[in-house]
């Protein structure tokens, strides 16, 4: 993430660095091994040296130093023009940019009690530094200069689209605004910065706190045995003795429910998960109430009638309206789907209790997923059981997402033991590009643990750029449970596939070739960003890829074909549930943040809130609950996607139209993956995503390819261009 990037988002979701124009400036400390330029190779952070006591001294530091440079530029008696102003501001905040990389990227995966105090301590400051930039008269009079006499300048597209940039945020940022409406700003922002960072310690806490501990082995049936290992290691490293724990992962339905068949287990589990931050010392109904009514609040400030106005104005949906529509259409084929699928579950428990002479019982949430794989197992001869064995962990990176790297793009791949880690788990590789030049680090953390946040996800420790030659330094993270030494990493297909998801990310960081920092990579939109991510999933599943790294762990065979086509025809099953829980929270997403002030619910109603929005979408399902439940819905409110967690379904249709046209010109060849590498992963934000899509695709997105692959065509007949 560039530095202003990550003063916009950080500190405006989850809390950045930015010192009080008031605070004296902490001195630079060369010795700092978090504040200094690494030596290492691609500037890897020294990450056997850096101490957590390193961090408050060097965002001090840094803070000092960018406002330093930011105070000369603003200064600077030569009229402004690009380079004295935006080149220089673009240069500028360097140490801040480090630090904050290092420190964020080890909060959401390695952190500890520390760490999370910087956090708190840092979250309002970060914010007010922020503010004191963007809110500079003086500096937003030179930003405004360049950008009226751009047609005089000369400049090139991408340096255009810079001054573009820089324009557009500093406007967004307020710097319009009259002085007293300035320093309301300057209140909610510390605020908000604060309540983030607060939202975001309270999921973890309650997510690490709602492990379910299991007495008896017997209760597990349905796991695998290295499932069940897991589990008593998870156990023992919370001091518990002949005893299971099963962690909980970040979303409402957990993994392991489908394979439970304890029915009482499954239902502690679920409630487990339900129940996290929505009461106890961990509450964040609090936090939603006011972090809602704030952020609806500055939206009216900058001139937008509510907060999902404000964040869509620069996305690439633009409005709410439009979002909406996309939503609104695809919820009744997939509400119309899920209920079909209720009615066949139901259908299956109930001819299971006669056959058992039982009682039988209505479909519930914790049933749903269970169920579904008998079902699955039946319709396909499948189950994950039959599957695991042929998706060891190691192979699927090595023989699949580093496999297909190499075949579209010519990138190789070379383990870098010799470099520092932050954690054990951690593995570092050089990638080289197809003419053997060194192009960026990779580094992988792909097993939970209880220092890590929930989910998957991809980040950078170093952006790409010509400006300030630098080569990417990326990391992905899993959340696979570990297994018990000596057994491997066996994962589910979905899991394989998420590992090629993050992997799409790590590719747009590092095949980015752009001058400056500002529209590097991953700097995209948020319904941007997720596309090319999305469309690497598909070299998951492509036949010459899946007959590549899909081998029995043991044996080392390939997984047989008939296995491979019962696998790849379940892509579609269930699809209805997939959707609908998803669709269910971007839509309840979007209810929170297409209110006004006025309309922000009290703490004791925020989950009445939250029901009536669901039901006003049509999507308040008894057996089908939201892929998030409000109180640890960390994305939309810790995590930089308020108002825009539609984005990945935003995405989809262009990563589904792309892998349309891979399949038209032939499919898994270095010519196709080199001109989606120039037209788009090369690109960043060099240019807006709407016409860098075009210019790859060949015209507008088309939603029909994303329904075919949900299985979702024959019950929506629009299946024109998306908007």
């Amino acid at each position: 993430m560039h530095k202003w990037l990550t003063l916009v988002a950080l500190m405006w979701t989850v809390g950045v660095p930015l010192r009080a124009a008031d605070e004296p400036a902490a001195p630079p400390n060369a010795s700092n091994p978090v504040a200094e330029l690494s030596a290492l190779p691609y500037r890897l952070p020294r990450f056997d040296a850096i101490k957590d006591s390193d961090f408050e001294p060097a965002f001090e530091a840094g803070m000092a130093e960018q406002r330093a440079q930011v105070d000369a530029i603003a200064r600077d008696p030569q009229p402004p023009d690009f380079e004295n102003t935006l080149v220089a501001l673009e240069r500028s905040g360097g140490m801040l940019d480090r630090v904050s990389k290092v420190f964020f990227n080890l909060d959401a995966s390695n952190t500890d009690p520390q760490i999370q105090a910087v956090r708190q301590k840092m979250a309002p400051k970060l914010a007010a530094h922020r503010d004191a930039i963007f809110l500079n008269p003086d500096l937003f009079a030179r930003v405004e200069a360049v950008w009226r006499g751009r047609a005089d300048l000369g400049l090139d597209p991408e340096s255009l689209q810079l001054a573009q940039r820089y324009q557009t945020l500093f406007v967004r940022a307020g710097a319009r605004l009259a002085a007293p409406d300035q320093a309301r700003l300057r209140q909610i922002n510390e605020r908000i910065a604060e309540l983030t960072t607060r939202f975001q310690q309270n999921v973890r806490k309650a997510t690490n706190d709602g492990a379910v501990v299991v007495d008896e082995a017997s209760a597990l049936e349905g796991l695998s045995a290295e499932q069940i290992g897991a589990a008593a290691q998870a156990a023992r490293a919370r001091g518990l003795e002949h005893q299971w724990a099963i962690a909980l992962q970040n979303t409402t339905i957990q993994p392991v429910l489908a394979q439970l068949k304890n029915r009482a287990l499954r239902e502690r589990i679920y409630r487990a998960s339900i129940g996290r931050a929505g009461g106890g010392d961990a509450d964040n109904t609090g936090v939603i109430a006011e972090l809602v009514k704030l952020r609806a609040e500055r939206a009216r400030l900058l001139g937008y009638p509510d907060h999902a106005s404000y964040v869509l104005a620069d996305e690439a949906a633009g409005t709410s309206t439009a979002v909406n529509r996309m939503l609104g259409e695809l919820a009744p084929a997939a509400v119309g789907k899920v209920r079909r699928d209720a009615g066949e579950l139901q259908a299956l428990i109930d001819a299971q209790a006669r056959a058992a002479r039982a009682p039988g019982f209505q479909l519930q949430p914790w049933d749903w997923a269970y169920y579904v794989e008998q079902a699955r197992k039946a319709r396909f001869d499948l189950s994950d059981s039959d599957v695991k064995p042929y998706f060891e962990m190691n192979r699927v990176l090595r023989d699949g997402v580093f496999y297909a790297a190499h075949e579209l793009y010519g990138l190789t791949f070379k383990a870098r033991d010799d470099l520092p880690r932050y954690h054990p788990d951690v593995r570092i590789y050089e990638v080289f590009d197809a003419d053997g030049s060194r192009l960026a680090l990779l580094l992988t953390d792909f097993y939970a643990r209880e220092s890590k946040q929930g989910g998957a996800w991809m980040n950078e420790f170093v952006g790409q750029s010509r400006l300030e030659r630098t080569q990417a330094v990326v990391i992905i993270n899993l959340n696979v449970a570990k297994p018990a030494e000596g057994q491997p990493a066996l994962l589910t297909f979905d899991e394989a596939t998420g590992m090629f998801h993050e992997f799409g990310h790590a590719l747009h960081g590092m095949l980015s070739s752009v001058n400056y920092p500002l529209l590097h990579g991953t700097a995209t939109p948020r319904d941007f960003v997720e596309y090319p991510s999305q469309f690497n999933e598909m070299w998951a599943r492509e036949p010459a890829v899946l007959a590549h790294y899909a081998r029995h762990f043991k044996t080392g065979q390939p997984m047989p074909p008939d296995l491979l086509d019962k696998v790849l025809a379940a892509q579609k099953f269930d699809q209805g549930y997939a959707t609908t829980e998803y669709l269910a929270a971007a839509m309840l997403d979007q209810s929170w943040h297409q209110i006004g002030p006025e309309r922000a619910p009290p703490p004791s109603q925020v989950m009445a809130f939250e029901k009536a929005a669901l039901g006003r979408a049509g999507v308040d399902l008894s057996a089908v609950p939201p892929r998030y439940h409000s109180p640890y819905f960390t994305h939309i409110f810790a995590g930089g996607y308020s108002a825009g967690y539609y984005a990945y379904l935003w995405s989809e249709v262009l990563a589904r139209d792309t892998e349309q046209w891979f399949h038209r010109h032939g499919g898994l060849n270095r010519a196709n993956g080199d001109f989606f590498r120039a037209k788009v992963l090369s690109r960043g934000r060099s240019e807006e995503p709407k016409p860098l899509f075009e210019a790859f695709y060949g015209g507008p997105a088309e939603i029909g390819p994303l329904l075919q692959h949900r299985g979702l065509a024959p019950t929506l007949h629009n299946a024109g261009p998306h908007g």
